[in-house]
């Protein structure tokens, strides 16, 4: 989480060297940092459907997995259709915050593709990294090369070192 990469980096350059850019990133690496350990899902609703393999989180769903929270109205698991017990695809909606150790997003909806590992929010998506603040209508991620992408009306806000 570097520098902006493909999206600002060469407006970034353009405008005034590399620094403008340095500590803001669209790679959500702290998801990444937590594959592995044990999830911990809470809300006031649960429901279960086997033959689709779905499970729904709803009213106040919060997920947990190491230091990163995903909190949304719904929570809609997909668990592999060869193994029932990984999770393949989470999906939040109804306003969404997810937060890391290192960043923070909001937006109307998340899909997090947990063995492709992408990340998709849609609506509204505003990311916070330290002092930087990046809008926009959709952000898209993908967790294991730390490429990202925002598009429609994005704004951005770095905060430079004198």
């Amino acid at each position: 989480m570097r520098v902006l990469g493909m999206i600002l980096g060469v407006s970034v350059a353009l405008l005034s060297g590399p620094t403008w850019a340095q500590g803001t990133g669209l790679s959500f690496s702290g998801l990444n940092a937590v594959r592995g350990l044990p999830v911990e899902i809470r809300s006031d609703q649960l429901q279960v459907d086997n033959t689709t393999g779905e499970t729904v989180f709803s009213g106040n769903a919060v997920l947990g997995q190491g230091d990163m929270r995903i909190a949304a109205p719904t929570i809609r698991i997909i668990y592999a259709p060869q193994d029932g017990n990984r999770i393949q695809r989470l999906e939040a909606s109804g306003g969404v915050t997810l937060v890391t150790a290192a960043e923070a997003a909001e937006a109307a909806s998340a899909v997090y593709e947990v063995i492709a590992g992408t990340v998709a929010m849609r609506g509204s998506v505003i990311l916070t990294q330290g002092p930087n603040v990046l809008s926009g209508d959709r952000l898209d991620v993908n967790v294991r090369t730390g490429q990202g992408r925002m598009e429609g009306n994005v704004r951005t806000i770095i905060q430079t070192n004198p």
